[in-house]
């Protein structure tokens, strides 16, 4: 893509999702719904203004790590280990139901195994970018319903690379196995690494250059951005390790200030990444897949609420609480949009399951923001009353 074309889809991206945020936002509707409707027409498989999405969302996956940085920085490691034993339970249960409930879909509609296993796969996670960025993060509250949630989607994520790992083996990739069992001990790593080296090195530079803001920001970006390659390159997701990064300095007093310094950056590549995904999805496909693709969503915005509820009321967490955890974690995720698309480049599905799942998950997408931004606190609520930061 050539840099002015670059430009002007940036041009085009921002000044209409400025456009239809304020159409939301009088209309009290989701500013996450007006990006993805935004990308469906400007998309290749509309208006055709915007053709390049491979890039778009190479460039948007940025503002997921740095979401999960920002979210490490404001987990305190005894509070998260605490959290994770009680969290493990509720995943693996949850995980198991929902991908039962995935596989009868599927059967129900004629598709082979390997694309009933697949498919019953994508079921098990939730959004992290829908759960996370609609929390707000400045109120007692929502600061434990926080540390619940991202509990769940870090478990969640490691079940994640284990799929696709998997998916690997089954395309033929014979690493793929090899990958998975040194996964056990990669994540330990990485954890004694990213301790390591920020109290030997990292809490020494802060300390010494604290009062230059430009060198502190550039510092937490090459921390965040650096944890992420890392731990892409032993086998787990970048995700994982810009959340370690973040962890790893939460208890630095200048934690703060670098979430506040990189939460603009991390908004404009959100703004990307929901454009991206509405532009990347086929409209003339959807006709194929969509009785299936409504009983996936239904299943995963009527179910997951039911279930997590009653899982975290069993772990002692409040049945309000338990709840809003349930229904901001309602959706299908973006990893079951990249093994959609891995298990179809590894032929393990077919085209037809692929576009099955991807329509699925952007229709719990949409509806399930449109229903947290009007019933929960976040940070971009349409109502005054709900708004949290």
């Amino acid at each position: 893509m050539p840099e002015q074309s670059l430009v002007f889809s940036v041009f085009l991206i921002f000044t209409g999702a400025a456009l239809l945020a304020t159409l939301a936002l009088y209309a009290r509707q989701s500013m996450l719904v007006a990006y993805i409707l935004l990308g469906m027409l400007l998309g290749p498989f509309a208006l055709g203004l915007v053709p390049d999405v491979v890039l778009l969302r190479d460039l948007s996956h940025v503002g997921i790590v740095f979401l999960l940085f920002l979210l490490g920085l404001n987990l305190h490691p005894q509070d998260l280990w605490r959290l994770f034993r009680k969290a493990t339970l509720v995943t693996l249960v949850s995980s198991l139901l929902f991908a039962a409930s995935g596989y009868a879909v599927a059967m129900a509609f004629g598709y082979d195994t390997a694309e009933r296993l697949v498919i019953a796969a994508t079921m098990m996670f939730s959004s992290t970018i829908i759960g996370l960025k609609l929390l707000p993060s400045t109120v007692l509250h929502h600061q434990h319903t926080g540390e619940i949630i991202i509990s769940v989607l870090l478990l969640q994520d490691l079940i994640a690379i284990l799929v696709m790992l998997t998916l690997h083996g089954l395309g033929g990739h014979t690493d793929g196995w090899q990958q998975a069992a040194k996964l056990a001990l990669s994540l330990p790593a990485l954890l004694a690494f990213a301790f390591g080296f920020s109290r030997w090195v990292l809490t020494r530079l802060l300390a010494r250059f604290d009062t230059i803001h430009e060198y502190i920001f550039l510092l937490a970006i090459g921390w965040c951005l650096g944890m992420a390659e890392l731990s892409e390159a032993i086998g787990l997701s970048p995700e994982i390790g810009a959340f370690i990064a973040g962890i790893a300095v939460a208890t630095h007093p200048i934690s703060r200030f670098i979430a506040e310094s990189l939460r603009p950056l991390r908004d404009f590549f959100l703004v990307v990444f929901f454009f991206s995904l509405g532009a990347g999805f086929d409209m003339g496909s959807v006709q194929q897949v969509l009785l299936p693709a409504l009983a996936l969503a239904a299943i995963s915005l009527l179910l997951k609420p039911l279930v997590f509820r009653q899982l975290w009321i069993y772990e002692g967490e409040a049945p309000a609480l338990s709840l809003e955890v349930g229904v901001r974690l309602a959706q299908i995720s973006e990893f079951s949009l990249l093994i959609a698309v891995l298990a179809q480049q590894t032929r393990v599905i077919g085209e037809q399951a692929s576009y099955l799942i991807q329509l699925a998950t952007l229709l719990t997408f949409i509806a399930s923001s449109y229903f947290i931004v009007l019933r929960y606190p976040t940070p971009i609520a349409a109502s005054d009353r709900l708004r949290r930061d």
